[in-house]
């Protein structure tokens, strides 16, 4: 797919900044309407009044200027919607959202001919069954992640689940594990549950199936890691390719249903509903933001920028402006550690970036990443450099 041959034909001074109607678009759009550009969604039937009612650029208000509505969100590789992007000189800005309704990764990786900010190859390595994905290159950057009991694709029986379980809590006398598979209504989203002795992962899982919340064969690609006692914190970051140069730009923790609810309870009816087979589900519904303390700040930046340059080597042209390293703070050696489980490569799922300080102690002032995406693309286009940050 040649996007240099793509730009060549666009009116870079007429530039649209697009957005699939979910997840981050909000943030992407208000912050590209405060530098000038001009924004359109791609929204699916049903779903689109928040882009094309609440949101939309009337009056002095709102920050969505135009809306195509689509029967399927998939319906975005259609060549007619193609054409109408680069119509109006689109520079799409992808996300995790942008990516769960194809089931494809191919299709948005070669087929959409539409320029798209970062690397579009990225959000595939966040799956654990692809080749070099975010565990391999966490760990080639030296990042601490959690100690992987059992990778899921690595085909063991039940009798050998059973018995790296046995060894981790009974020989080992490890703690909490926590086990991640695939939802089977939601399948980009994960049925978390957490286990403290061998049995549970067998006794839960087989109720979790009965019930229809999971199903065989995402257990089979599970994976049990090292349940972190710590503070969750998600360091999201933005690295220009323009400047050479990582910024914090703000950090949060997520919120999740309904573990959080639950967590509200006290310990007597938390234990009776325990006892009475509830079990907490760690939906992500949302994010609130958090500090950190200076001292672990310069540990953020040596991770993330461990984690650039390793991307750099692996997957060219590398990290090309946001992405997250989530994670907790651990304590379990006397010194605060950052170990990271998770790595969104892309606009992170957290809006709330300026609602903590780091990026407003570089610019002087709160830089939102839907700000920070436009900045990017305005200095490309006004130094010639947009190819650098497009794929």
């Amino acid at each position: 797919m040649d996007i240099s041959q793509t730009l060549k034909n666009y009116n870079t001074s007429n530039i649209t900044i697009g957005v699939l109607g979910g997840h981050s678009a909000l943030d992407v759009c208000a912050g590209a309407k405060k530098f000038g550009l001009k924004t359109l969604a791609v929204c699916q039937k049903g779903r689109e009044k928040t882009y094309d009612k609440y949101y939309k650029s009337r009056d002095g208000k709102g920050c969505i200027d135009d809306v195509i509505i689509v029967d399927k969100f998939a319906d975005i590789v259609n060549e007619n919607i193609q054409e109408e992007l680069r119509k109006r000189n689109t520079i799409f800005i992808h996300n995790r959202y942008f990516w769960v309704y194809f089931k494809n990764f191919d299709l948005v990786e070669k087929q959409f001919k539409v320029p798209i900010y970062g690397n579009r190859v990225l959000v595939r390595l966040e799956e654990r069954d692809q080749p070099n994905n975010q565990y391999e290159l966490l760990m080639k950057a030296g990042i601490r992640i959690p100690k992987i009991i059992r990778p899921g694709d690595s085909g063991m029986s039940n009798d050998e689940v059973k018995k790296v379980l046995d060894e981790h809590f009974i020989t080992n006398k490890g703690g909490p594990l926590l086990v991640k598979v695939n939802e089977a209504i939601r399948g980009y989203e994960r049925a978390f549950f957490t286990i403290t002795k061998e049995g549970e992962y067998f006794d839960i899982s087989a109720d979790m199936i009965k019930k229809g919340l999971i199903t065989q064969e995402d257990l089979n690609n599970a994976v049990i890691e090292e349940f972190i006692i710590g503070a969750q914190v998600n360091f999201n970051f933005f690295y220009s390719p323009l400047t050479k140069e990582l910024e914090l730009l703000g950090t949060d923790t997520r919120r999740q249903t309904s573990l959080d609810g639950f967590l509200r309870l006290d310990a007597v009816v938390q234990t009776k509903l325990i006892e009475s087979g509830y079990k907490p589900k760690m939906i992500e519904t949302g994010h609130i933001s958090c500090t950190v303390k200076e001292s672990i700040v310069e540990k953020a930046f040596e991770a993330g920028e461990k984690f650039v340059a390793t991307m750099d080597k692996e997957v060219p042209p590398g990290m090309l402006g946001p992405f997250a390293l989530q994670g907790a703070i651990s304590a379990d050696h006397g010194k605060e550690e950052i170990v990271i489980f998770d790595v969104s490569m892309r606009i992170p799922g957290s809006p709330g970036t300026p609602f903590t300080p780091y990026s407003g102690y570089l610019y002087g002032k709160s830089v939102s990443y839907g700000e920070r995406i436009a900045m990017e693309i305005k200095d490309a286009v006004e130094s010639g450099r947009l190819e650098e940050i497009v794929t």
